[in-house]
This record gives C-alpha cells, sequence and structure tokens, in this order.
C-alpha cells in the first residue's frame, strides 16, 4: 500500500516545495498541479517515483502527474491535508506565453481546452453515478417491461432515476459552481446564475418579451435551458469581472452585503437577454454538426466517423487537446439527453489492450521476461478502462504499436457508431463502459451488445494490424533505448579513489561505492529490480545526454532499455556497477544514485 503522506511530501520538495505550489486538483487518473516557477520543479525525479506513471508538462507553471484511477484523488486529498495548493491563482494556473506564431496560438487553444476541463472535470464522479444510474434504469425498464407494477422494481427504479436527475436537472449549477472557482468568483454565485438558467422563470421573461414560439417552445429566441452549460461558462466569466470591480471599489464594512447583489444584478440581464440567446444558437450548432456525423442517417458517414474519431484520440490525448471533448459531451447530455461520441472515443483504450496482447507474444517468443512482466501487470486495468499503464509502460515508449492501437481501435469506433450507440454519460470505458452505453434508437439491451462487439473488434483488429506490422526484429531494435541507441557492451568499471558512505533504505544500512564516473550499489530490496524499478531508471538515463551503463552478474546494459535492465537478473544482494560518459555523465550518476538509495 502506497505512502501516500510520505510520497505527496516527496513530490512537494520535488516541485519545488510548498511556496512553489499554487493549486492542486485532480481528475481520474492524474494530480494536476500549478506552480509558480518552473525552474524550481525537478521533473525527472518526479517521474521516477513510485506510483507516478508518467508526468506531463504541456503549458507554462502545469504539470499532470499520471498515477492511474483511484490513486489521483487520494493524493490530492493527502495535498490538501498538508495544506498544499489550496491557492486559487488563475494567472499561476493559466500561464502565458509572450512568444507570437503559431505556437503561441496552439499553446492558447490548449489553455482554453484545459479551461474548459478544469470546469468539468471536478464533476465527473457525479456525472459518472448518475450516469451509471441512468443506465441501470434503461436496462430495467427494457427487460421488466411491468416494473411501474412490481414494487421492488419500482422502487429501484425511480431511486436510480432521482440520482440520475439530482445531477442533470442542475447540470447548469454545478458547472456555475465550478466556473466561479475557476475564474477567482464567488462560486455561490456562479451556482446561481447556473441555476437561473433552468429555471421556469425564463420562459416568462421571453414570453413577456415576445422572443418565445409558442407553437415550437425549442425553436424560442430565449427559453429555459438555452444556452445550457456553454453560457454558464461563458456568463460566469463575466460575472468574475464585474465582481472584482465592484469589490474594488466597495468599502469594506458592506462588501459582504452589496458586493454579491450588485454583482448578481449587473449580470443577470445581459446573461439572459444576450449570453443565454446567443451561446444557445452555438450549442444547438454544436450538436447539430456533431449529430450530422454521429447521428447520420446515411451509415457510411457513421462508419467514417466513428473510425476516424478512435483512432486519432489517443494521439489527441497525448497532444493535450482532448480536453476540450469534456465540454461537448456535457452539451449533447444536456441538448439531447444522450452522448454520441463518447461510445466511439471508448474503443481507443481496447485498441490499446490488441496492441499490447501482440507485443506479449513476440515478447514471450523472444524471451523478454521484462517487458511480459509489465504488460501482464497493466492488461487487466486495461481491459477495465484504465489505459495509461499500457500507454506510458508499453505503446508509446514503443511508438509504432501506439499507432497500431489506434489504427485498430478505429475500426471498433466505426462498428459502434454505425449502430448509433450512445451513452447515459462518459468516464467508464472498457468492459465497465457497458454499463453506461444504454441510450440510442436500439435500446439498452442491444446498445450494450453492440459496445461489447465493439470492443471485441478492437481487441482483435488492433492484435492483427500490431501483429502484422510490427516485427521482431522492431522489438530487438526497441530493446535499446526507444530511441535507436546502440546496444550497451561490456564495460570494465575502473575502481580508484573509492570513498564510501552510508545511506538508508527502509531503514536498513546500504553501502555506496562512489567512483569516478561511476558507483557501485548493493540492492537490499527483496524483490530486486522488476519492471516498475526498470522502467524508472530507463527514464532517468533518457533526461541526459550522456551513455549509462549498468553491470551486474556478468552483463552490461543500457541504463535507457527497460528491458536490458530487467535481463540484467538483478535481486536482493546484487552488486550493481553504474558508469556514466558523456556531456551530463555526472549529473545522470547523482539521479541515478538517489533512486537507488530512495527505492531499491
Amino acid at each position: 500500500m502506497a505512502d501516500y503522506v510520505e510520497n505527496v511530501k516527496k513530490m512537494a520538495d520535488r516541485l519545488g516545495g510548498s511556496g512553489n505550489i499554487v493549486n492542486v486538483t485532480n481528475c481520474m487518473t492524474r494530480v494536476r498541479v500549478t506552480v509558480r516557477d518552473d525552474a524550481s520543479v525537478d521533473a525527472a525525479s518526479i517521474r521516477v517515483m513510485d506510483d507516478v506513471l508518467e508526468l506531463i508538462h504541456d503549458r507554462d507553471r502545469y504539470y499532470e502527474i499520471v498515477v492511474g484511477p483511484g490513486k489521483s484523488r487520494k493524493y490530492a486529498d493527502k495535498f490538501h491535508e498538508l495544506g498544499l495548493g489550496s491557492d486559487d491563482d488563475i494567472g499561476a494556473e493559466t500561464g502565458s506565453d509572450d512568444r507570437g506564431g503559431s505556437d503561441s496560438g496552439l499553446k492558447r487553444v490548449k489553455a482554453f481546452l484545459k479551461t474548459l476541463g478544469d470546469i468539468f472535470v471536478p464533476l465527473i464522479p457525479g456525472i459518472i453515478a448518475a450516469g451509471l444510474c441512468a443506465g441501470f434504469a434503461a436496462i430495467i425498464a427494457q427487460l421488466v417491461p411491468d416494473y411501474a407494477d412490481i414494487k421492488v422494481w419500482n422502487i429501484i427504479y425511480n431511486l436510480l432515476s432521482l440520482i440520475n436527475n439530482a445531477f442533470m436537472t442542475y447540470l447548469t449549477a454545478w458547472a456555475g459552481y465550478r466556473a466561479a472557482e475557476r475564474f477567482g468568483a464567488t462560486p455561490i454565485l456562479g451556482g446561481m446564475l447556473g441555476m437561473i438558467t433552468t429555471l421556469p422563470g425564463i420562459a416568462d421573461i421571453s414570453q413577456t418579451l415576445e422572443l418565445y414560439d409558442e407553437e415550437t417552445p425549442l425553436n424560442s429566441i430565449l427559453n429555459t435551458g438555452k444556452g445550457g452549460v456553454l453560457a454558464v461558462i461563458v456568463g460566469v466569466f463575466l460575472l468574475s469581472i464585474v465582481e472584482k470591480k465592484i469589490r474594488s471599489k466597495m468599502p469594506e464594512s458592506v462588501d459582504v452585503i452589496f458586493t454579491p447583489l450588485l454583482t448578481m444584478l449587473i449580470c443577470a440581464v445581459p446573461y439572459i437577454l444576450i449570453i443565454m440567446p446567443a451561446l444557445g444558437y452555438v450549442s444547438s450548432g454544436i450538436v447539430w454538426v456533431v449529430s450530422r456525423f454521429c447521428l447520420s442517417e446515411s451509415i457510411i458517414v457513421r462508419i467514417i466517423a466513428g473510425y476516424v474519431s478512435a483512432a486519432m484520440f489517443l494521439p489527441l490525448v497525448a497532444a493535450g487537446m482532448h480536453h476540450g471533448l469534456v465540454a461537448l459531451y456535457s452539451v449533447q447530455l444536456q441538448e439531447i439527453g444522450y452522448v454520441t461520441l463518447y461510445p466511439a472515443l471508448a474503443m481507443a483504450g481496447a485498441g490499446q489492450v490488441g496492441a499490447a496482447i501482440a507485443i506479449y507474444i513476440k515478447a514471450k517468443h523472444a524471451g523478454d521476461k521484462g517487458l511480459c512482466s509489465i504488460i501482464k501487470g497493466a492488461l487487466p486495468a486495461g481491459f477495465l478502462g484504465v489505459g495509461e499503464p499500457l500507454i506510458y509502460g508499453v505503446t508509446l515508449p514503443l511508438g509504432k504499436p501506439f499507432i497500431t492501437a489506434g489504427l485498430g481501435a478505429g475500426f471498433g469506433g466505426a462498428l459502434v457508431m454505425a449502430a448509433e450507440v450512445a451513452s447515459t454519460t462518459w468516464g467508464p470505458s472498457g468492459i465497465l463502459g457497458a454499463f453506461v452505453m444504454t441510450s440510442g434508437p436500439n435500446g439498452a439491451v442491444k446498445s450494450v451488445m453492440f459496445y461489447l462487439a465493439g470492443l471485441l473488434v478492437s481487441y482483435i483488429c488492433a492484435f492483427l494490424i500490431t501483429d502484422f506490422t510490427y516485427s521482431a526484429a522492431e522489438l530487438a531494435q526497441a530493446r535499446d533505448v526507444n530511441e535507436g541507441d546502440e546496444k550497451a557492451s561490456e564495460s570494465t568499471v575502473p575502481v580508484d579513489d573509492t570513498d564510501c558512505y552510508p545511506a538508508v533504505h527502509h531503514g536498513d544500512p546500504i553501502m555506496i561505492l562512489i567512483l569516478p564516473n561511476s558507483f557501485e550499489y548493493t540492492i537490499k530490496d527483496p524483490a530486486g529490480i522488476h519492471a516498475r524499478p526498470a522502467g524508472k531508471l530507463s527514464q532517468i538515463a533518457k533526461q541526459y545526454d550522456c551513455k549509462v551503463e549498468i553491470s551486474a552478474n556478468g552483463k552490461t546494459a543500457s541504463a535507457r532499455s527497460v528491458f536490458d535492465i530487467m535481463e540484467l537478473g538483478a535481486s536482493q544482494g546484487t552488486l550493481l556497477k553504474i558508469s556514466a560518459e558523456g556531456k551530463d555523465s555526472d549529473t545522470a550518476l547523482k539521479a541515478v544514485k538517489e533512486f537507488l538509495e530512495q527505492n531499491m
């Protein structure tokens, strides 16, 4: 079991200390940290920590530490319990880039999409709970047609519906509350503005101003719910500006009374009369465009849309451009009651599973026990829809399998979109995602069956494409640093001017022998160097411009290669000889030594 408090303390220190940490939040698999100064962050040391699968830093002062589902929330909670990451520094969180050109524009787009993601990510637990309840209720309604006449089923159905409605009815309020937190406004005011959106009084105002279409209410210029979550986000952004302006002028003695009152009065009019109608057309336009592909009458169009969506999703994630999809899901869910794009995107993880199985078979034939161990450990999570271990531990480091996984997933995406599968929510994927794939024209049970068929197709196609296009020779080349480095050769480690000093590993004394451009280390960990520490060591070595070699049991391995390290067979009591040659050799050896001291 991870020692979360101790790990958080280490993370905080490597993030530059408490004074450098501005804000800490989490999504399903990542701890999201905003810092004040990038220069104070030791990214290489964070990457090799226990529980850390990957560290993503794709915009200034913002880091995503991938630790996996369940753990992300625990880590975020421990940060907060230690008094870390509770500030709301929007400027720091957003980051800036003064450079011009397309790179600056791309960063602004990423920042905007991530802002949308930051607003909706904290809502995901409720979204999942509500969606699962809606899915179960839909299955009950189809399998038990007379459920209303059977007391037990009637109670269960209504209970599930209540939980779902508790979220969906007030989705705009939740979005407004979170947007206010994100933009630095008073959260309850943002929630109130969001709740106004869905109240019947909006329709009364619309009728008074003759903006209401009695024959077709949905065509009204202004109507209850018009603009949905997008209108709320824009409205709360306006509210945050107004509130700050008023507060800067308001006497402190009456601030608590008049600032919120004036803020709401000033913002309500433009919100209702301008923002809601304008964003209503934007929301409808987005849904219309997506529906033209996802729900097109042409099955060919749906097949193409499904294939492209599933095939491109993980590269989109790797580029940090997927955050805006959360807002799109929310718009669809509110406008039409279900999500059409998510079922196809859920196939991307299944493609990773199929590709990993193909690699496992090749690795097993080649005798690569290290890679086999990594895949075996990551596959169960992959089947359940948790893709990070496979992505960061297998397919992405190998290169081509990351692409072939997406190409195979595309066939599953084509199938589920051709079958018009729709979900009640987003979040669960893999096998667990079947419980929310209960919407669409086919009925709950058929939709679930089509979704499961899509998973199977993704597994098989990704397996076949990877198996046919990724050769054993390429796998052998990947064993040497994933980047085309030459196989490390046997070397003799010089023993001169030795200097011994004690270190501590879980309370046990260890002797580390320091040598010029090298050092010796005796492993104390009972498990030896298994898949996880081997992966961490390779990540450390790749950070530096030098060649790092590890010798043990008469073999020498490149420290950049997970597979070579695993083949050393370094168990408890094994003496390692670590040497480095090149520009960053001293720094690299220091980082490797620190990792061994703390973990092995």
